[in-house]
């Protein structure tokens, strides 16, 4: 069997455009090739290698192509080139389109999910961002690409200081700022074919509220609440699929009442942090294989 672990340029090693986290690259990729313990080959290959290339694996991973934010519509249409070829995509193309854009959040509300109250504007400016202090009732918003990753391309206002003539041409998100990001952190959830690997807490550096490691934000690992867990066992129940993805990175922060909202489902490229969970490589290595037996 032989498993290609698609990556991109900015993480791939010995690339000369390589990302400063592209060390999690190194760790998710060595933690697969450690489950698999010689039971397949791995190799990590740029998602936009020729095709004949690409259609001689047996399974394609969605590794680490972080850039695909910029070229969604390329990298779904790749991935209906490898599903077509017989190559089996984890996760799924149908997977990726539905989670590709972050209106996905307002279907899991729909669905009866926590989620942070949302605006849903097409390209926001200033005048749609201080709109919004008043439609929320806070002093601090957060502004994000419907189409976006890792925090690339996120604002953070506070009211009355939104630059004049700002602007994100693009369809995007607003929500309020929830101070518990910087007080807690954001907690994270990793399933694999439906079970639970592990869950960290993820916080940001001194001043900052992003927690991802470009930022500086630290991750450790948790022992969840039981009720914090089945909040993230209820998020992963409510996607709109009949199986549960080869693997979910559910993220969420804590409301002002105390309950957990879900602020991403991650199921397309997410880093699964696989050095605060020990079991991952093995559990993930595990389902990998078991979809081509």
């Amino acid at each position: 069997m032989r498993i290609a672990f698609l990556a991109c340029p900015e993480t791939l090693p010995g690339s000369p455009a390589r990302r400063a986290d592209a060390f999690e690259h190194d760790l998710q990729f060595t933690a697969l090739v450690r489950g698999l313990a010689g039971r397949a080959e791995v190799q990590a290959i740029d998602w936009r290698a020729p095709l004949a290339e690409l259609r001689t694996f047996d399974v394609a991973l969605l590794g680490t192509p972080w850039d695909y934010i910029e070229s969604k519509d390329e990298f779904l249409a790749r991935l209906g080139e490898l599903e077509s070829a017989g190559v089996i995509v984890a996760n799924p193309r149908e997977v990726v389109r539905w989670n590709a854009d972050k209106l996905y959040l307002r279907e899991l509300a729909q669905r009866g999910a926590a989620t942070i109250p949302t605006l849903w504007p097409e390209a926001p400016d200033a005048a749609v961002v201080e709109a919004a202090f008043a439609h929320f009732g806070c002093d601090q918003v957060v502004v994000k690409r419907r189409v976006g990753a890792g925090g690339i391309g996120q604002e953070c206002f506070a009211k009355g200081a939104t630059p004049a003539g700002w602007r994100m041409d693009q369809p995007a998100l607003i929500q309020p700022f929830l101070p518990s990001i910087q007080t807690e952190g954001e907690l994270s959830f990793i399933f694999i074919a439906g079970a639970l690997s592990h869950a960290l807490v993820k916080r940001a550096a001194p001043g900052d509220y992003r927690i991802q490691s470009l930022y500086g934000g630290r991750e450790s690992a948790l022992d969840p609440a039981p009720a914090d867990r089945q909040a993230a066992e209820a998020v992963l129940a409510m996607l709109p699929f009949e199986q549960a993805p080869v693997y979910a990175r559910i993220d969420m922060v804590r409301l002002p009442g105390g309950a957990l909202a879900v602020i991403e489902a991650e199921l397309i490229e997410p880093y699964l942090y696989p050095e605060q969970g020990p079991n991952l490589g093995a559990m993930l290595a595990e389902a990998l294989l078991g979809l081509a037996r």
